[in-house]
């Protein structure tokens, strides 16, 4: 079972990466290529990682921490899709 302490410093890791990435999003939505924002590749990187961590943490939680982690997991996956779909757009 994953503690609560555990799960809660993920989620907070998991808002600051959103953060960061929105940011880095927006900031790459102003220019015409993505590429020329310096942090839009390891934010897109960091995502990631707080996704795979995440799910790590899915399988050893109970019902109510799933839930919560599943809120976060598909706020991570819609800004990843969208970060790649604007990447692509910007090609």
């Amino acid at each position: 079972m994953t503690t609560r302490e555990a799960l809660e410093r993920l989620v907070k890791d998991c808002e600051r990466t959103l953060e960061y990435a929105r940011a880095q999003f927006i900031e790459g939505s102003r220019l015409v290529n993505v590429e020329q924002v310096d942090g839009y590749t390891e934010a897109q990187q960091m995502l990631e990682d707080r996704y795979n961590e995440l799910m790590a943490m899915y399988r050893s939680a109970n019902a109510q921490q799933r839930e919560q982690l599943d809120r976060m997991r598909l706020a991570i996956q819609s800004l990843q899709n969208e970060m790649i779909l604007k990447g692509q757009q910007m090609r």
